[in-house]
C-alpha cells in the first residue's frame, strides 16, 4: 500500500510542488547574489573608468604645466627669435624629453615654420616636421585664432592660459598634443600680437603612460590597446577632437562584488547542504502525510460521486458523465438515448416490509441494471428508487425499446428480499439526443416527461418522448437562444419611444421607452412573448439592463423632461438592482430625476421586504416609480402609501371604452380622484379618440399617451417633433 501511495498523483504532485519550490527558491538566492555581486562589479567598473579618464586629464594638465614652464619666459623668446639652436636644445627640447619624458619638440615662428626639431631627446633636422604636420596643424591654427582674439580673463580675473591640446596618432600611436605660445615673463621685452613663436610638444601615450595613470588608483595590468586588438568591459577610449577613437586604455578589472562571493562561497555550500539535509527530512514527512492525506481523499471522492448503498454513479457523476458523453456524441454524430427508470410502488414495499427490504430491492434493482447494459454504457442511482441510464451510440429509438424491454424482463422476476419473494414492476421514460445541438438538461427533462407519461398510461411499461409533448417548450427554447443572441450585439432588439403629451395635447412631457424585437425569422414578435420567455430563464436581468441603457444614453442626448422604462417586479426582488440602476446613471450621465421606471402593480401586492427597499432606494436616489396598468390588479390604498409611488398609469382597456360606457367613466373618474387624493401624477395611456381625450381632460388628467397624440417612434422620428432636438444639435446651430 504504501509503495501505492508514493506513486499516488497527489504525492507526485506534492513532492514536484515542494522541489519546485526549493529550487525556486535556490535559484532566487543565487540569481540575487549573483545580480548584487554583478551590479557592485558594475559600479565598481564604472569608478574605475572614472579614475582613467580623470588620470588622463590629468596627464594632458601634467604636459601642459611642464610646457608652460619654459614656454613663459623672456630668454625663450630672445632665443628662440635669435635661432639659438644650443640653447633651445639645452632649453626647449632635449631638456623637456630628459626632465619631462616629451617625445617631440617642434619650434615654429610667426609664420609656422619649423625652426627648431627633437625627436626621442635628438635634435633633428626641421624637415621632420613635415610629416607630422598635417596631424599638428589642426591645433596650432586653433591656438592662432585664440590669439588673435582679444586676450580672456578667468572668473579671478587672471588671463586665461593660451594653449591648444588633443590627443593625435603619430606613426600609428596616440599622443598627448599640447600647443603653447613662447610669451615674455616680464615687461622688458614686448613681442607684437600675431609674431609669437610657438611651442609644440607631444607625448606619447606609452604603457609606461598609462602604468603612471593607473598607479595612482592601484589599478593593476594597465596598457594601451591599439585598434587592431579586443578590448574587454576594462577599457576607456582615447578619443581626439573629432571624436575619433585612437585606441584604449586596458586594465585588469577589479571585481569586489565576485571577490565576495568567493570569499563566502564555502559557507554558502555549507548552508546549502544543511538546508538540503532538512528539505530531504521534511518531504519525507510530507510525502507520508499526502499518502494518507491521498487515502482519504480517494475515499471522500469516491462517496462524492458514487452511493454508498449500491455503489453505483451518483446524480453529480451521472450529470457529468451525460454532458461529456453528449458531447463526443455530437462530435462523432452518433445518438445517445437517456432511460428514467422507476419502480412502481416502491413506498408499498418499504412500509411492509420495512426499509432494510426496499434498501435490498435497490441493491438487488442496481445489480440486475448493471448486468443487463453493456460496460459502455453507464447506469446511476439519482435517489430513492430513481435510476437513469446512458446508452452509447444507439442507432434509433427501436434500439433503445429493446434494452428498455430486456430491463423490465428483468425486473419482472421475483426478488428475494429477508426469506421472501417479492414481484415488482418498473416504469421507463425514453428521450434520444438529437444533433449537435443535444442539451443535458433538456434530454433529462424529456425523459422525465417520457416516464411520467409511463406512469400515467398504466405503469409497468415504457414510453418514448415525442416531439408533441414539448412543442411549446422547443419554441421557447429557440426563442431564448436567439435573445441572447440579440443581447449580445447581434442586433434585431431596439428600443422605440412614445411620447407623454400634456392636456393638451401639443408639449411633450417624456417618453416612454418600449422593447421592439423585429426577428428576421419570425418577423416582429410580441414585446410580452418574448419579456415572459426572459422571466422563465432567467434573462429578464440582460434584457432590463441593456434597455435602461440604451434609453439613457438615448436621454442624455435630448432636451425630453423625463424618459420612463419598464422593469420586470423580478428586477425589484434583486437587492442589488437600485445600485445597478445608479450605475448605469453614473455611466451615461443621466439626471436621477429624468428617469422614471414603471412596473406593473402586481408588485404591492407581494409581502417582499427586498421590494420595498429597492423602491426607497431608488426613490431616494431621485428616480421616480410609476405604477403601469393602474386599476387591472387589485391594489389598495394602503400598498400605494407604503411603497410611496410617484404616478399612477390608467390601463389603455379603461380609456378605450370612456366614450361608451357609464361604468368605464366613472372607473376612470375615481382612479384619477384617488391619484390626484394621495398626491400622485396620473397618465392615461392608450388614448386614441378625441372624445377619449376631452373626457379625460375634463376629469383633471393632465397627462396622455396613445395612438391619438402619437405612435411608438423610432429614436430620429422622436428627435424630429418640437421640443425634443437633441442638444448637441441645439448647439451647433446656436453657434452657427
Amino acid at each position: 500500500m504504501s509503495a501505492r501511495h508514493d506513486s499516488s498523483p497527489l504525492t507526485r504532485q506534492v513532492t514536484l510542488t515542494v522541489l519546485t519550490l526549493a529550487a525556486f527558491a535556490l535559484a532566487i538566492v543565487v540569481g540575487f547574489g549573483f545580480y548584487v555581486a554583478g551590479q557592485a562589479d558594475n559600479a565598481s567598473l564604472e569608478r574605475q573608468k572614472m579614475f582613467i579618464a580623470d588620470g588622463l586629464q590629468d596627464q594632458i594638465a601634467a604636459v601642459e604645466r611642464e610646457q608652460e614652464s619654459v614656454s613663459v619666459w623672456d630668454d625663450s623668446v630672445v632665443n628662440a627669435k635669435a635661432g639659438n639652436q644650443a640653447w633651445m636644445a639645452d632649453n626647449l627640447s632635449v631638456w623637456m624629453y630628459t626632465y619631462y619624458g616629451h617625445n617631440r619638440i617642434y619650434i615654429l615662428d610667426g609664420a609656422n615654420r619649423p625652426i627648431h626639431a627633437m625627436r626621442e631627446g635628438k635634435v633633428v633636422d626641421t624637415s621632420a616636421y613635415g610629416e607630422d604636420r598635417p596631424v599638428l596643424l589642426p591645433s596650432i591654427e586653433k591656438l592662432r585664432g585664440i590669439l588673435a582674439r582679444p586676450p580672456e580673463a578667468d572668473t579671478s580675473g587672471q588671463p586665461v592660459k593660451a594653449v591648444a591640446e588633443d590627443l593625435v596618432s603619430l606613426d600609428g600611436k596616440p599622443a598627448i598634443l599640447s600647443v603653447m605660445p613662447l610669451v615674455p615673463s616680464s615687461d622688458r621685452i614686448a613681442q607684437a600680437p600675431g609674431t609669437e613663436y610657438l611651442h609644440v610638444s607631444v607625448e606619447f601615450i606609452s604603457d609606461a603612460v598609462v602604468g603612471k595613470i593607473a598607479g595612482k588608483y592601484l589599478l593593476e595590468g594597465a596598457r594601451l590597446v591599439p585598434l587592431s586588438e579586443p578590448v574587454g568591459p576594462a577599457a576607456v577610449p582615447l578619443v581626439d577632437a573629432r571624436g575619433v577613437i585612437l585606441g584604449y586604455i586596458g586594465w585588469d578589472q577589479l571585481r569586489p562584488g565576485l571577490a565576495l562571493v568567493r570569499k563566502i562561497a564555502p559557507a554558502l555550500a555549507i548552508a546549502l547542504l544543511l538546508a538540503g539535509g532538512v528539505l530531504v527530512f521534511l518531504l519525507r514527512r510530507l510525502r507520508r502525510a499526502s499518502a494518507a492525506l491521498q487515502t482519504s481523499q480517494d475515499q471522500a471522492q469516491y462517496l462524492a460521486f458514487h452511493d454508498t448503498l449500491t455503489g453505483l454513479p451518483n446524480r453529480a457523476l451521472f450529470e457529468d458523465r451525460l454532458r461529456r458523453t453528449l458531447l463526443f456524441a455530437s462530435q462523432d454524430g452518433t445518438r445517445v438515448a437517456l432511460l428514467y427508470l422507476d419502480l412502481d410502488r416502491f413506498k408499498h414495499i418499504n412500509d411492509t416490509l420495512g426499509h432494510p427490504a426496499g434498501d435490498e430491492l435497490v441493491r438487488q434493482t442496481a445489480a440486475r441494471l448493471r448486468h443487463t447494459i453493456r460496460e459502455v454504457d453507464t447506469v446511476a442511482r439519482l435517489g430513492g428508487d430513481e435510476f437513469a441510464i446512458i446508452l452509447l451510440d444507439v442507432p434509433d429509438a427501436g434500439s433503445a425499446k429493446d434494452i428498455a424491454e430486456r430491463l423490465l424482463a428483468k425486473l419482472r422476476q421475483p426478488f428475494r428480499l429477508i426469506d421472501d419473494q417479492v414481484f415488482v414492476s418498473a416504469s421507463v421514460g425514453i428521450a434520444l439526443s438529437s444533433g449537435s445541438e443535444a442539451d443535458a438538461d433538456d434530454l433529462l427533462r424529456k425523459a422525465d416527461i417520457a416516464l411520467y407519461e409511463a406512469k400515467k398510461n398504466g405503469r409497468g411499461r415504457y414510453e418514448v418522448f415525442a416531439g408533441d409533448m414539448d412543442d411549446l417548450l422547443l419554441r421557447k427554447r429557440k426563442v431564448e437562444s436567439e435573445l441572447r443572441k440579440a443581447l449580445e450585439g447581434e442586433g434585431g432588439i431596439k428600443l422605440a419611444y412614445q411620447p407623454v403629451f400634456a392636456a393638451d395635447g401639443c408639449r411633450i412631457l417624456g417618453a416612454e421607452a418600449l422593447i421592439r424585437w423585429g426577428h428576421e425569422v419570425h418577423g416582429a414578435l410580441p414585446a410580452a412573448q418574448f419579456i415572459a420567455i426572459a422571466e422563465e430563464r432567467g434573462l429578464i436581468g440582460d434584457l432590463g439592463k441593456w434597455a435602461l441603457s440604451e434609453a439613457c444614453r438615448f436621454a442624455v442626448r435630448t432636451e425630453l423632461p423625463w424618459v420612463a422604462v419598464n422593469i420586470s417586479p423580478m428586477q425589484l426582488r434583486d437587492i442589488g438592482f437600485a445600485e445597478q440602476v445608479s450605475a448605469v446613471l453614473s455611466e451615461t450621465g443621466l439626471d436621477p430625476s429624468r428617469l422614471q421606471l414603471e412596473t406593473t402593480e402586481s408588485v404591492l401586492l407581494e409581502h417582499n421586504d427586498t421590494i420595498g427597499t429597492v423602491i426607497d432606494a431608488l426613490r431616494q436616489s431621485g428616480v421616480r416609480i410609476v405604477l403601469d396598468d393602474f386599476g387591472t390588479g387589485y391594489s389598495l390604498l394602503s400598498y400605494l402609501r407604503r411603497h410611496a409611488i410617484d404616478k399612477l398609469k390608467i390601463d389603455r382597456s379603461f380609456v378605450r371604452l370612456l366614450d361608451e360606457d357609464e361604468s368605464a367613466r366613472a372607473i376612470v373618474k375615481t382612479l384619477i380622484e384617488l391619484a390626484l387624493a394621495i398626491k400622485v401624477e396620473v397618465t392615461a395611456e392608450g388614448v386614441e379618440t378625441e372624445a377619449q381625450k376631452a373626457l379625460l381632460v375634463g376629469m383633471g388628467c393632465r397627462q396622455m399617451q396613445g395612438y391619438l397624440l402619437s405612435p411608438p417612434l423610432e429614436p430620429g422620428q422622436l428627435l424630429a417633433l418640437p421640443g425634443v432636438s437633441s442638444a448637441d444639435r441645439e448647439r451647433s446651430a446656436a453657434r452657427a
